[in-house]
């Protein structure tokens, strides 16, 4: 897949594992749900695929709502707001990140949001006990250029324009209003089966109400791939979801994380993604075929001590 536009660089983001995660999607649906949206990177990724032209994009993060809601419906009016903030930090630019950071935690205004997350370290959101946001600016970079930042949201605006609802509900309200003709994405937070608050996130999900949840998709017939659990090196994270619930599951190879890479280790990281018994028929003959071929893969690179994209 060509390059896509993604003018939030957020961590988390699946951004890079959209190639991956589309081939399990079925080719075409009339409308892709994002009960976690974050930056909506599936969504853009199946609108340039032509999976759908119709988006419900949700998350609890209002603020990031409304940035996204901007970008896709008024796209030169946010970027102009950021071309603006972003030229104000030349004199003093550590000085002006904290000002934008303080102005936007008493406003929450979304077009402050976009210039932390666009300067803060790593991309990575985060929030302290009060729900403030108190990521620090990163020091060898000023952000993204005005000039990208827009051929970026240009670029969004241009696949999701007009195609998109926008909301800031709980996830089972959104999981208990999708209809069978939808197709459901799920990323929830990382780190958030135990219910746990995470400084990524404004709250975790509770495991056990996240399964029902499931269970309750399933016996609507509604089609959906989950993003859940996953692996760096020996070191496992998140919850296995329970077999009773008839999820296929796929481990896709991210490849040597970041922090491996710094220590010198040969860690691989890998994301798990579970698809619903109720994909099209013919998505399940070519996932079978799938397994079958990645099963065999699997077992001649372990014997040759290696890793790639497994199934199990």
């Amino acid at each position: 897949m060509a390059s896509l536009p993604h003018p939030i660089q957020y961590q988390g983001s699946k951004r890079n594992l959209t190639p991956y995660i589309l081939k399990f999607f079925p080719n075409r649906v009339e409308r892709i749900v994002e009960p976690f949206a974050g930056t909506a990177a599936i969504s853009i990724a199946a609108s340039a695929k032509h999976i759908s032209q119709n988006f419900w994009l949700n998350d609890l993060n209002k603020p990031l709502v409304e940035l996204l809601k901007l970008i896709i419906e008024k796209p030169h009016e946010i970027a102009d707001a950021y071309a603006d903030i972003w030229s104000r930090q030349h004199h003093d630019s550590i000085n002006h990140y904290y000002e934008v950071r303080e102005g936007f935690n008493k406003t929450n205004d979304p077009k402050l949001f976009l210039y932390l997350l666009a300067r803060c370290v790593k991309g990575a959101v985060r929030y302290n006990s009060e729900g403030f946001f108190n990521q620090s600016p990163d020091k060898r970079r000023k952000g993204t250029k005005p000039d990208k930042m827009r051929k970026n949201i240009e670029g969004v605006s241009a696949l999701l324009k007009s195609k998109c609802i926008f909301t800031c509900l709980d996830y089972r309200e959104v999981l208990s209003e999708v209809k069978n003709t939808d197709f459901v994405y799920i990323d929830p937070p990382y780190q958030g089966v135990c219910g746990d608050r995470d400084s990524r996130y404004f709250s975790g999900i509770y495991f056990d109400d996240f399964v029902l949840a499931l269970e309750q998709l399933n016996r609507k017939g509604i089609a959906f791939a989950i993003s859940y659990d996953g692996k760096r090196g020996k070191k496992t994270f998140g919850n296995t979801l329970p077999e009773k619930l008839g999820l296929k599951r796929i481990e896709i190879e991210v490849g040597r994380s970041s922090q491996a890479t710094l220590l010198g280790r040969e860690e691989i990281t890998i994301e798990s993604l579970y698809l619903s018994p109720n994909l099209p028929s013919e998505q399940i003959l070519e996932l079978a075929g799938y397994i079958s071929k990645t099963s065999k893969l699997l077992t001649l690179l372990e014997q040759h001590g290696q890793f790639s994209t497994a199934t199990r």
